[in-house]
This record gives C-alpha cells, structure tokens and sequence, in this order.
C-alpha cells in the first residue's frame, strides 16, 4: 500500500474549511453500478473479483459512485458535502494502478449554478493550496447546452441519445456526426421486425422479440428484456431514418466548434443561438448565472476557458463538465461535472442533483517535484 503524500494534510484542512466531511466507503464495491454507469473508458481499467456468493465485485475506481451509494444507504438528508482523501485502483498507462484521490461530493442543492461554481471553486482553492504561485488552466463544458442544441434542431430521441453518449470522446463523436450526415442503410432486419420497428411499436415489437426468444429456448431474464431490445430497435431505426438538412447540422458543427473566455462565452452562445434561429431557454440562463457566480467566487472568468465540444468520458455526467490543470502540461489535476440522474439510477427514492470534482494527488506530487 502507498503512503499518502505529505501535502495530503493540507488538503483535508481545506475539505473541512468547506463544510465536506470526510467519508468513508469500502476499497472493496459492488461492481455492477460502475460497469453499467461509469463509462467505457473507466469500465476497461477496472480490477474485477467475485465474493463467495458469486456476485461481482470491484476493488474502487473511484469515488463518486461509492459515495452517493453511501449517502443513499444511510438516509442522510440534504443539502450534504462529503469530502474524501483515499486510494483508487485502476489499470493504467502511465502510473501505478494504485494511486489517491481526493475530492468533495455536493448533494442535493437545489440552485444548480450556485453549485456548480462552488464545486469548480473548491477545486480552484485546493490546486491553489498545495500549488502556490501556480498558473492553473480550468477548462468548462455542458452537457445541458450539448443536449439543449440538439433538441432545438428537432432530432429525435435515439439520434440525441447517441450524441450525448459520445459527448466527451472525440472518435465517437465524430463517427456520430459522420453518420448523421450520411446514415447507414438499414440493416438486414426480418420484414415483420423491420415494419414494427419504423412504425415505433414498442409494444407489438417486444412481443415479437418475446416470442422470439420463447421460441429460442431463451428465458426473458437472460440479458436485455424483450421491451430493452424493442427500444433499442426502434432507436436504431429512427438513427438510420433520419437526415439531418444541411442548415441544421452546419449548425451543429458551428456549436461544437466554439471556444471563447467564460467572460464572453454567454454572448458567443447567443449569438450563435440567434444566428442558428434556436432557442437554448434555461440551459443558456443556468450558463450565464454560473459564469456569475464563479466571478463572485473570485475567480477571474476571463481565464477560464469554455470548449463546446469539451466532455468527459464518465456516462453519468449531465450539465457542467470541468478540469483544471496546470499550463502546457498534458494531464488534468482536476476532473468534475455535474451528474443530477446518477442518485436515482444508484436507487435513491427522490431525484437528489449532484456535483463534484476528484484531484490525482501523484500528478500534483509530480507538479510540486517539478517546481523545485
């Protein structure tokens, strides 16, 4: 096991100055909600084990998930912080699989831009504790404004599911685009799976696939249910139906190619909007009032840099999307975003919005030697 690093203890004295108690969840977790909500990029470099019931399990990636699942389990109330300072495990390219994170979890504020300027705050005030005199770079996307793009220009909803999976990863956004703009043909589909599947009949499709699969010898519980398969169907079939009018997908390509200082990042949108003929509602004022609230932190907007086009790879990320990092260097410090539908999809009762942010303490520790 490795030691913490030295710089660790001023860490947990800012967590504690920000109201995030630290809290404590098993290395050991169950691995079914990381699999199924953590992202392709995560899922592949994570260290898989079975108990001795057979249920899967994982040493902890990372901490987000075990927290909420925490935060759940024990029926806490909200408005919550939770801070954290302990290892992960996962397999990588460049470092040890076993390394710390530190972070805080935000849970259950209502005002979404006063949270998400807090969360980009804390992170900003930690690099800066224990990397003094440091130019720090901090890099915004928006999930919401992504989604609130493609819902203007009228795509359905297995094109904008599509593109919002593939938010955050440039090969796959890119072979999303390519699609849109020249579709596949449809594939060779039986003609009674086919016609029910353009004509969008969940439910006739499902009992089709049902049948099917009794007939099969397949038991419904094994993988996807006939209604999961019937949707995934019908979306395939609308993704291969539609094409997008020229207009609306330069319109497109124009979203994603804006890049501008926070500070004037509010107009270059509704410029575009304006130009574009779309209406971006209350994912553009959410925008504007966190670029607000981040200038009343005292952060100065006019260094913080907003990329359209900017995700990351986590599936269970929803509107903000940030990372901070040090100038000229190739890895992020800092990665964080906004993720208000994970607490539901982990089995809270009520929808609990979240934020938060993680820190690799090696690639600060790997800053601090670099400056001596």
């Amino acid at each position: 096991m490795t030691a913490l690093p030295s710089f660790a203890a001023e860490i947990a004295a800012l967590l504690s100055e920000r109201g995030a108690g630290i809290a404590d969840v098993p290395i050991l977790q169950p691995a079914n909600p990381f699999l199924d909500m953590a992202g392709e990029d995560l899922r592949r470099r994570i260290f898989l084990t079975e108990s001795e019931t057979g249920e899967t399990l994982c040493l902890r990636p990372e901490f987000t998930i075990p927290v909420c699942r925490d935060h759940i389990a024990s029926q806490a109330g909200t408005p919550r912080r939770y801070g954290y300072i302990g290892e992960v495990f996962r397999q990588r390219r460049d470092g040890p699989s076993e390394f710390f994170q530190a972070g805080i979890e935000d849970l259950g504020e209502r005002d979404t831009a006063v949270a998400d300027a807090r969360s980009v705050a804390d992170a900003h005030a930690l690099l800066s504790r224990v990397l003094p005199d440091t130019p720090l770079t901090v890099t915004l996307g928006d999930q919401t404004l992504f989604e609130a793009v493609l819902a203007a220009l009228g795509l359905p909803r297995g094109w904008r599911m599509r593109l919002a999976r593939a938010f955050g990863s440039k090969p796959l956004l890119e072979a999303a685009l390519a699609d849109l703009a020249d579709p596949p043909r449809n594939g060779a589909l039986p003609a009674p799976v086919a016609l029910l599947a353009l004509d969008g009949d969940a439910e006739a499709l499902a009992a089709h696939v049902a049948e099917g699969m009794e007939q099969a010898g397949l038991p419904a519980t094994a993988g996807r249910t006939p209604a999961d398969i019937a949707r995934r169907l019908i979306e395939k079939a609308q993704l291969r139906s539609i094409r997008l009018s020229g207009e609306a997908f330069a319109a497109l390509k124009g979203f994603l190619a804006i890049e501008a200082p926070l500070a004037d990042a509010a107009a270059s949108l509704e410029a575009f909007a304006a130009d574009a003929g779309l209406l971006l509602g209350p994912a553009l004022e959410t925008f504007s009032r966190r670029a607000e609230a981040l200038a009343g932190h005292g952060l100065a907007v006019e260094t913080i840099r907003y990329d359209a086009a900017f995700g990351r790879p986590l599936d269970y990320y929803t509107g903000l999307v940030f990372e901070i990092g040090v100038a000229g260097a190739g890895r992020p410090l800092v990665g964080g975003g906004r993720y208000d539908r994970l607490l539901t999809l982990l089995g809270a009762r009520t929808s609990i919005p979240g934020v938060g942010f993680s820190v690799w303490l090696d690639r600060i520790a790997a800053v601090r030697e670099g400056a001596r």
